[in-house]
């Protein structure tokens, strides 16, 4: 079966999904054990211990379990299903994603769960209602990372806490922060980096930011969720060494440093096990090694068995079908779940209950600070803008522009975000060309209308999609006639060329994504020639939500600014940077490499069919895919740490952006010479410009290579300066300790810190080193002791109650 026919297969049978969701949730009622709320259980008008606020929660939560019924306990850890309709997964909040049980006769109510990484996501208008529900689209998580700015991204959380709790969602099902492994992956517009110290600190800053406005957020997809294709029945297989330094670590940093709420196994196996029936990962380093307290709640029907999910510590399996309570209760009558586990699971999930806004009896507004969001939307997305080229200072625009030709049909018709969950229904996205005219910037009026009307023409030949899943494809790039170009060059004064890209849930993208398609390569080879030939410039501006081939026509254009998908203010912040009224301090998260084919992870991605079987949910006749697997062979080898230690040319490097103006690094130095449990360096950096601007610094570790191999470098610690004007400096510090330093070693299952000679290295990119800083480790060091292992719960002597 080829992929597009497959894709079409997997589309039809989501749709089935849904419906059969819809019918599923009217043929298995909840119980009826749980009747009206009684305010006086014993008579005598005291309070119960559960209803006692102040009696510490988990006493009264003790109490409360002690009187639940087993029904009551096993529909408390499932979720209240998922139908088609207009609630979606919510009877509350029209929308959102799914909720908990309810358990009337406590007055315990239900909380309500809702989607995404980049806004929350509800429906938007309601029937036999004039208001609407709009909610923020800010920048997608690609672009944030792109800021470096943990500050910066609190402040989104903030403002998407606010959006959660106005409009009656109580826990956020964001960030998402798995590695971006290959460029090809559907879901990268959703996560941060390539880097897990670049996902887990900006993670946290989102947890922190959602999570100060007494509402919950959620990092997902924990783990190795890195592929879309079959990711449902997928298979991923994965050393330990590359486990916890690259794909583990990312969530270690988010864990322990903003304590979040829930956490949300991923669909995917990792070596044989689902992780949402991991005991390994969701007991022995979740909860074991990092200290984890919270919640774990499964992707929407994950895992092929429920009672397995609830014994590995997987404590709300969501959406929550009768099956799965059928399979946990049938797990307890043979013995296979014991009411201890089941009793500790519900702790946890009851836990997040009462610190709920739903428990609290929040009286919600449905008025969240729309308008305040919005610019600061508008800030974050000027903020993620990384200038790539910028030959003969092609931008800003120069003040004799009196007009601009912008080709490309994306310049018409930005794209905010990604699609499926992901998504966010916002009121309107600013295109470029809008951000233009609101920028008074005159835009050929010609031009515009025969792009205008191509793609109300195709647009007209889009079939409408079945689900929120079905990706619409791009219509495709207008042809263009050379002898327009032409005429353009001789009245424009500069040219605009925006080339755009859409990806989302359920499948990867096609190396045909990746490269340009002849009518774009097209497009740029003919404004380039025309324009050039009357002096003026071109300038490419990439909207897009994962990396693209660059480097076959790079050369041809005089500039080129990524804005990624800046949400929904993202043409007028793209202006912004243009006109010079922001000047461009993004960074790349991520590699663009010179062609797909440099990636190690081209050769697996995105795995190898096991099967030819289409496996269906037993249940709801739902495609789940062909078993596959995929071999993480790279290892460590991960984006710049491949492109890096084997000395690969690249298009543009990991952490790489201009700005209007420079910078000089200067009075480096480190606290001590060699290592004694920690290290502090400092440097100065100055504006040597002519324009206010900020810089983001990089601070890069080289490890001897001793026992264990090491990358070339990686990235250990950044910070982003304030606005410097014109010769204004700041001085950044950085402290390194052993744990940031270490390297794991598979063999004896620890962290070791390898002694030898350790060089620093001060960046504006992973290829840009500024200054050098070496010290010493003068004994190798076992970091704690020997780590629990990822094994199946069967296998460990462990004590499964925590």
């Amino acid at each position: 079966m080829n992929s597009s026919s497959y894709l079409s297969s997997v589309a039809a049978c989501i749709s089935l999904f849904f419906i059969c969701s819809s019918v599923s949730a009217n043929l298995y009622q909840l119980p009826a054990s749980a009747g009206a709320a009684i305010p006086d259980l014993n008579g005598n008008g005291l309070l119960e211990p559960y209803e006692d606020t102040t009696l510490p929660d988990e006493q009264r939560i003790d109490d409360l379990i002690s009187r639940m019924t087993l029904i009551e306990k096993i529909n408390m850890l499932t979720g209240t299903g998922f139908s088609v309709g207009a609630s979606g997964g919510s009877q509350k909040v029209p929308g959102a994603a799914g909720e908990t049980y309810a358990l009337n006769r406590f007055g315990i109510p239900s909380i309500v769960f809702a989607d995404g990484p980049a806004g929350l996501r509800i429906k938007p208008t309601r029937e036999d209602d004039r208001k609407s529900y709009y909610a923020t689209a800010f920048p997608i998580a690609t672009a944030l990372a792109s800021t470096w700015d943990p500050h910066l991204v609190e402040q989104v959380g903030q403002a998407m806490g606010n959006e959660v709790k106005e409009y009656g969602v109580d826990v956020l099902l964001a960030p998402a922060m798995n590695i971006q492994l290959n460029p090809l992956a559907g879901r990268n517009f959703e996560y941060y980096s390539e880097d897990p110290l670049v996902s887990g600190t900006l993670a946290a800053s989102m947890v922190n930011g959602v999570q100060s406005q007494g509402v919950g957020a959620t990092i997902k997809h924990y783990v190795a969720n890195n592929v879309e294709t079959s990711r449902m029945v997928l298979d991923a297989k994965i050393g330990e060494r590359a486990m916890r330094e690259i794909y583990l670590k990312g969530f270690e940093l988010a864990i322990k440093n903003a304590h979040p709420w829930a956490v949300m196994s991923s669909y995917n196996k990792v070596n044989g096990t689902y992780t949402s029936q991991s005991f390994g990962l969701l007991h022995s380093v979740l909860r074991g090694e990092w200290g984890y307290t919270g919640m774990v709640m499964s992707d929407w029907f994950s895992g092929d068995d429920a009672a397995e999910q609830a014994a590995a510590g997987n404590d709300l399996i969501m959406p929550g079908i009768q099956p799965d309570r059928d399979e946990i209760s049938k797990a307890i009558e043979l013995g296979r779940l014991s009411g201890a586990e089941l009793d500790r699971n519900l702790k946890r999930v009851l836990q997040l209950v009462f610190r709920s806004p739903s428990m609290q009896n929040y009286q919600y507004s449905d008025h969240p600070a729309l308008l305040e969001h919005a610019q600061l939307a508008r800030q974050a997305a000027a903020e993620a803008v990384v200038l790539l080229k910028n030959a003969h200072q092609a931008l800003p625009f120069s003040k004799d522009i009196q007009q601009i030709a912008a080709f490309g049909n994306t310049s018409y018709d930005f794209i905010a975000g990604g699609s499926g969950s992901g998504d966010v229904n916002e009121a309107y996205t600013v295109s470029l060309v809008e951000g233009l005219n609101q920028h008074h910037l005159v835009v050929d009026a010609e031009l515009a209308d025969i792009y205008q009307r191509y793609a109300k023409q195709q647009k007209a030949k889009r079939i409408k999609p079945k689900t929120m899943f079905e990706l619409v494809p791009l219509i495709p790039e207008m042809p263009i006639d050379p002898a327009l170009v032409e005429q353009k060059a001789k009245t424009a004064d500069i040219a605009l060329i925006t080339l755009g890209r859409n990806s989302g849930e359920f499948q990867d993208r096609e190396l045909s994504d990746f490269n340009l398609s002849p009518s774009e390569q097209a497009l740029i080879t003919q404004v380039s020639k025309h324009f050039h030939r009357q002096n003026k410039k071109v300038v490419v501006v990439l909207n897009v939500g994962n990396v693209i081939e660059t480097a076959s026509w790079k050369d041809k254009v005089d500039a080129i600014v990524l804005p990624w998908q800046g949400g929904q203010e993202a043409g007028n912040a793209v202006v912004d940077v243009l006109s010079g009224e922001v000047n461009p301090s993004g960074k790349l998260a991520v590699t663009f490499p010179l062609k797909y084919q440099q990636l190690p992870s081209a050769k697996t991605f995105p795995g190898k069919a096991t099967s030819e079987q289409i496996v269906m949910d037993p249940y709801l006749k739902f495609a789940l895919g062909m078993p596959s697997e995929i071999q993480y062979n790279e290892g460590i080898y991960v984006g710049y740490r491949y492109f890096d230690s084997f000395a690969q040319d690249v298009s543009f490097p990991f952490g790489y952006g201009l700005s209007y103006t420079n910078f000089a690094y200067g009075n480096a130095k480190l606290n001590r010479a060699t290592f004694n449990g920690e290290i502090k360096a400092w440097l100065t950096v100055t504006n040597t410009g002519e324009r206010a601007g900020k810089e983001v610094v990089q601070l890069y570790v080289s490890a001897p290579q001793g026992q264990l191999e090491k990358p070339q470098q990686e990235l250990k610690a950044f910070a982003k300066t304030v606005l410097l004007e014109p010769g204004q400096s700041q001085t950044l510090s950085f402290t390194l300790t052993a744990e940031q330093l270490a390297s794991f070693d598979d063999f004896g299952s620890q962290w070791l810190l390898e002694k030898g000679e350790y060089l620093l290295a001060l960046s504006s990119s992973s290829r840009e080193r500024k200054l050098s800083l070496p010290f010493f480790v003068d004994h190798t060091q076992p970091l704690g002791h020997q780590l629990l292992s990822l094994k199946p719960r069967h296998e460990l002597k462990l004590l499964n109650q925590q």
